[in-house]
């Protein structure tokens, strides 16, 4: 019956929405009587505590013939060590995979699939849980296995590794999502890069976790004391009670945790860019340090929230996406979090093309709250609407279950539940206005764009000074490179005598050793199809060995240039400046010059460079032999026909936007060239993937080149 009365509550709110949207009605809306909100008394679960400190609660609900449950543990990854980032994830998935001492989680899972029933595991920042859920006729059965989990995991071997290999290809897709890198990145500069609530799992890190990580986490963290224990279903409160006293009570208290100090170092206040070649559209952020539930401000903060930047008729979406059209989505306030700050966030979606409008059209908005302060009519439509939504978040008993067991975890007073109604009734229009001149300021937040630069309407840097985020993903652990993506060659394999052959008759089949000793620089043109991309694009590319390398490109939004020197890495576009490159851009680049045939070759009696023949391998129709060959800036293979010397195909790691991945190109369409036997066709491949062919037009040796070109163009006055 409760619930039947919410429905037809909810369907008299449609009807007179209804009613309102005929002719006529909707000059009449203000006209309807609202009856006063009853008062709240959400159905209260039964609190009990045992002697070794565990906490439980008992909700009873006799709707349906089911029993839910959860363990809450304290402890989460804001606590597990900086060089094993992803333990307590791991965890949180081994935990129930690994099965029991007695049983494996394969077995489990059949025993489950049979009785419809779940035990599941997770692991977030602060805590660990458990959870069944079963029919009420099998809860013994399913709480014994709930109770054999949470009291002794196998955490088995061949689990750990299958969630490391998936916890692998989660960070080798991280940056897929352009909302997932901007969200990831505003966190961490409104937090500081460093702060265990925005760390994020790299490949070193998770192979650095063993099963013993895993059990030695579970021995400090599994204690009665630091446990909360609620169940909900249909059960008798008296016979549960008995039930848990039973299975909990001789257990052991453990030794207090250890409170975690944690320091909070946001970012710097001014622009920071992610560069996204990729996308049509512009995400901004604009982040600083939010505040606590436990603050006075709270309830004002919560209706400046909802009035500025929370549903379709705050002033973000009315301003910013209705009457500008400058955005498709766009929204935000001041951040609480229970027990350490939230964050400040304003998020906006806009296309390119308006992105620094969009932004400047965001300040404005908050400029806008100094002379135009937020209205008596906006407060009360602000304070109706989370009024109005506060029944349905605890509208049944497992929601207000779960929101008294998350008081009791972070040291908040049983009733805050019912104070929050009354908290947001007696907020003030003038409590609103202290809210937002106290928290938000706009020369305090960090703004981050994730977009093409190419297609912005202005220079970010119009804005102020800006700084490049890096988002390349560490290497996993043997592919010798560092974060920025640089070879950091291994140990190379000394050069042998057939690998010193091959190399030399490698030179002979490009033009012999003068011939290539006597190149200093190159100029050619050539076009890269992307499969599966946008198409085709035509470059040009200067090179003058050994380290300096323009390209420019032709785009649909205009030409574009790439410089890499020793010393610079820059990019500039027509009416749009300069911009630096991200470390992993440049050093990807300048890896890119130093593969180069030619570059190579002049290095095969280097005594720095070694040639190393590893093997024999098919390449198409030509049995190849492998050449491993490594210098400085330089670790690749080189797959050789002995019979003529010509390389059919070269392998190196190189870094795509998901990561590092095994780059390969396969050679052909052989030309001369003043002398030079060079390859006028690539197609290259990408983690086993096609992924572009080059074709070359045109390709010259020595060319006249003006060293200004490597120059950084001064900023436009």
């Amino acid at each position: 019956m409760r619930r039947l009365s919410l429905i037809m509550r909810s369907f008299t709110f449609l009807l007179i929405v209804a009613i309102c949207s005929l002719p006529g009605g909707a000059q009449e809306w203000n006209k309807i009587p609202i009856p006063k909100l009853p008062a709240f008394h959400p159905q209260e679960p039964k609190r009990i505590e045992l002697q070794n400190g565990m906490v439980m609660f008992l909700q009873e609900d006799h709707e349906l013939p089911l029993i839910e449950g959860v363990a809450r543990i304290r402890g989460g990854s804001r606590a597990e060590p900086a060089g094993k980032v992803g333990l307590v994830s791991l965890y949180g998935e081994v935990w129930r995979t690994g099965g029991t001492k007695s049983q494996t989680g394969d077995q489990l899972d059949d025993y489950l699939e049979v009785h419809a029933a779940k035990v599941e595991t997770d692991g977030n920042a602060d805590s660990t849980t458990i959870s069944l859920s079963c029919l009420k006729e099998d809860f013994n059965d399913v709480f014994k296995v709930f109770n054999d989990l949470l009291r002794g995991p196998g955490l088995r071997e061949d689990k750990l590794d299958l969630a490391k290999r998936e916890a692998f290809d989660g960070i080798s897709r991280r940056n897929d999502e352009i909302g997932e890198i901007a969200r990831r990145e505003a966190s961490k500069l409104a937090y500081g890069a460093q702060n265990p609530y925005v760390r994020v799992p790299e490949y070193t890190t998770i192979a650095a976790v063993n099963r013993e990580d895993l059990q030695q986490w579970h021995d400090t963290h599994v204690h009665p004391n630091n446990i909360i224990i609620g169940i909900v279903g249909d059960f008798d409160s008296a016979q549960m009670e008995a039930k848990l006293r039973e299975a909990f009570g001789d257990w052991a208290k453990g030794p207090a945790l250890k409170e975690l100090d944690i320091q909070f170092t946001p970012a710097k206040p001014g622009y920071y860019l992610i560069k996204k070649e990729d996308v049509n559209q512009s995400t901004i952020r604009m982040v600083g340090l939010g505040t606590t539930r436990r603050n006075p401000d709270y309830y004002a903060i919560e209706v400046f929230n909802e009035a500025f930047g929370g549903g379709f008729s705050a002033r973000l979406i009315q301003s910013i996406r209705t009457a500008q059209g400058l955005a498709y989505s766009v929204g935000g306030g001041i951040g609480t979090r229970f027990d350490h700050p939230g964050m400040i966030q304003l998020v906006m979606g806009t296309k390119s093309q308006s992105t620094v409008e969009a932004i400047q059209a965001l300040y404005g908005q908050i400029d806008e709250l100094k002379t135009k302060p937020v209205t008596d009519d906006e407060i009360k439509r602000a304070k109706d609407s989370i009024l109005n939504a506060f029944v349905f978040n605890f509208d049944t008993p497992d929601k207000v279950l779960r929101e008294r067991m998350a008081y009791e975890f972070y040291g908040y007073p049983p009733d805050f539940l019912e104070k929050y109604r009354a908290g947001i009734d007696k907020v003030t229009t003038a409590d609103v206005a202290r809210a937002a001149a106290k928290y938000l300021h706009k020369d305090q937040l960090a703004v981050l764009v994730a977009g093409n630069t190419t297609e912005f309407d202005k220079p970010l840097s119009s804005l102020g000074q800006v700084t490049d985020v890096d988002i390349t993903i560490p290497p996993p652990p043997g592919d010798h490179s560092e974060k920025s993506g640089e070879a950091t060659n291994p140990e190379p394999k000394p050069s042998n005598p057939e690998g010193k052959a091959l190399a030399a008759k490698v030179v002979q089949a490009l033009g012999g050793e003068e011939k290539l000793q006597a190149v200093k620089a190159t100029k050619s043109d050539f076009s890269v199809t992307s499969i599966g991309g946008p198409g085709t694009t035509q470059i040009e590319s200067t090179v003058v060995f050994p380290d300096r390398m323009k390209v420019d490109l032709q785009t649909p939004q205009g030409n574009m240039s790439i410089v890499v020197t020793a010393n610079l890495g820059f990019a500039s576009a027509e009416g749009m400046g300069s911009q630096e490159l991200p470390p992993s851009q440049k050093t990807e680049t300048m890896a890119q010059l130093h593969r180069d045939l030619i570059y190579i070759a002049q290095h095969a009696d280097d005594p720095a460079f070694s040639f190393s023949a590893a093997g024999r391998e098919k390449s198409g129709d030509v049995d190849t032999t492998i050449v491993d060959v490594s210098g400085p800036g330089v670790s690749m293979h080189w797959f050789v026909d002995p019979q003529t010397g010509k390389i059919v195909r070269e392998t190196y790691k190189t870094m795509d936007r998901s990561g590092p991945v095994e780059g390969e190109t396969a050679f052909s369409d052989w030309k001369q060239v003043e002398g030079l036997n060079l390859p006028f066709h690539r197609d290259n491949k990408q983690g086993g993937q096609n992924s572009s062919t080059v074709q070359f037009t045109s390709i010259q040796l020595n060319p006249t080149v003006d060293p200004k070109i490597f120059e950084k163009p001064a900023p436009a006055q």
